[in-house]
């Protein structure tokens, strides 16, 4: 019995328990499920497989780029500062908690099937890199908590398979707004700020003329790369920075910042800058680096859970990704990245005037990534209820919520908090942060907790879907209704050739935009 013994042992400690493997296999047996040629079940196991230690090398390199930084922003704001990038502290997590992901992940997807299948929440999240988000920040809190290994899995499943099903629920009325279709759910985890930013475009917007009317130069369209924005966000950010320590520490202490490592540091002021040039770049290409594992591993995953969902769930709405919105409102974006980018900066300001002295919170520096896909998505979003005016304040709002919420979130992520980078969507700062302090009340009474709370999103989803979604509620009906304005002789003549909706509320695609995906069949 003893090789019995060693053999399960082995799978366990060498395999199960390796999140590389893990990832491997489970792809292997959702793509044997589809009944896929053995040649592809094996390639796919192994691109799954490889994806995932990029990953980990990506998260290397992104310690390794952030720990100058880390120093700079201690030394000349006596503060610590973080870049919520969702990649880097995902990479970071899954060398300690890469199995437990695994696991959670697997299981919320299958709990959220369930859901979809059986409550009017009819969505299937394929947002696989925002699962995959998810299930690692719900992985962190509860176990830093101290919950136990089985309580991580379980609980922590449940958990995403509700916000699996619930968050696109909750913005299905503004995301109809948007794509005039119910045949597809916005599936990402910035919805507490898109469902902001098209609130405050009731508000504020009622005769603002749609974004769609302006132009935009064309001198700012590279930034729509997210290797190139990240790449800029981070060396203007080490810049600055930078120079401010330089100023506040004089040379000889600031040279220091680049001696990590056997390094000797800057050898001058001239060396000192262009170090810190390239630091940002290597973050840039660390993101790049964890970005193309992430991309590799789901791009095996997703559509072996797709093709479940199809077989499991008739009629399912299928939840995307956020720049599924983006083709709707192509100027919004822009204006929505500016907008959010600009909220940052003033929310910055605040946690360093008042809320750092006063609370004791970090200063969230804004990056590019997440202000550019959750503030580009939260101007068309507010475009739609409320033209460029609820575009740019939407889009804003959306930026004070995304540097408040990782700021709050950092207090419940224990040593991970000090690792210069966070989760930088609105809903993993206030899931997490709800979750992550009510996981401290203890083994029995945490999991009691976190129950209660998933089951009041859950419940209040179900009533949502039911008295405001299903009843055809459009929260920019108010703009549809507006009469026409008065315009001047030559303005009334170009816009008479368009229907008052299409000038004054919902947006029509624009030429060449893509189609929405038509439900699955069953």
């Amino acid at each position: 019995m003893d090789w019995l013994v060693s053999t399960a042992e082995f799978l366990v400690n060498e395999i199960l328990s390796q999140p590389a493997y893990l990832i491997g296999l489970i792809t292997a047996a959702g793509l044997i499920a589809l009944k896929k040629p053995a040649g592809q079940v094996v390639g796919g196991a192994i691109k799954a497989t490889l994806g995932f230690l990029l990953i980990g090398a990506g998260a290397t390199l992104v310690v390794g780029a952030l720990a100058p930084l880390g120093e700079m922003i201690q030394g000349a704001t006596g503060a610590h500062g973080v870049i919520p990038t969702n990649e880097a502290i995902v990479g970071i997590a899954q060398e300690q908690y890469g199995a437990r992901v695994a696991w959670l992940m697997i299981l919320g997807f299958a709990v959220s099937l369930l859901l979809a299948r059986f409550t009017p929440l009819r969505y299937v999240f394929l947002t696989g890199h925002h699962m995959l988000f998810m299930a690692t920040l719900l992985t962190m809190v509860l176990a830093i908590a101290g919950q136990a290994s089985w309580a991580v899995v379980l609980v922590g499943g449940v958990l995403l398979g509700i916000l699996l099903v619930a968050m696109p629920a909750f913005a299905h009325p503004w995301t109809k707004r948007v794509t005039g279709s119910d045949s597809v759910a916005i599936g990402h985890f910035g919805t507490a700020g898109y469902i902001a930013a098209g609130a405050t475009g009731q508000l504020v917007g009622r005769r603002s003329r749609s974004t769609e009317e302006m132009n935009l130069p064309e001198g700012l369209r590279f930034l729509r790369d997210s290797m190139v924005a990240t790449a800029l966000s981070m060396v203007l950010i080490y810049l600055v920075m930078a120079l401010i320590f330089l100023g506040k520490v004089g040379k000889e202490a600031a040279f220091k910042a680049f001696g990590d490592h056997g390094a000797a540091g800057a050898s001058g002021v001239g060396d000192y800058v262009m170090q810190s040039v390239m630091q940002g770049l290597q973050f840039g290409i660390a993101v790049a680096v964890i970005l193309f594992g992430v991309r590799t591993i789901l791009g095996e995953l997703v559509p072996a859970f797709q093709g479940i969902a199809r077989r499991l769930v008739p009629g399912a709405v299928p939840s995307l990704d956020a720049p599924i919105v983006f083709p709707y409102a192509q100027n919004a974006v822009l204006v929505g990245f500016l907008s959010s980018f600009t909220g940052g900066l003033v929310s910055l300001g605040l946690l360093a005037w008042i809320f750092h002295p006063a609370f004791g919170l970090a200063l969230v520096l804004p990056g590019l990534v997440p202000h550019f896909f959750t503030g580009g998505a939260a101007g068309v979003y507010g475009n739609a209820t409320g033209g460029r005016r609820g575009a740019a304040l939407g889009a804003f709002v959306n930026g004070v919520l995304i540097t408040f919420l990782p700021a709050l979130l950092l207090k419940v992520l224990g040593a991970f908090g000090e690792e210069n980078t966070t989760f930088g969507d609105a809903d993993f700062g206030w899931f997490g942060t709800l979750i992550g302090y009510a996981a401290k009340a203890g083994e029995t009474g945490g999991v009691v907790l976190m129950l209660l709370i998933g089951a009041a999103v859950l419940f209040g989803a179900v009533i949502f879907q039911k008295r405001v979604v299903d009843t055809g509620w459009d929260p920019g009906a108010h703009r549809d209704a507006l009469p026409p304005r008065r315009e001047a002789p030559a303005l009334a003549i170009a816009s008479a050739a368009a229907d008052a909706p299409a000038a004054y509320g919902r947006i029509a695609p624009p030429r060449g935009a893509p189609k929405p995906p038509p439900p699955p069949q069953a």
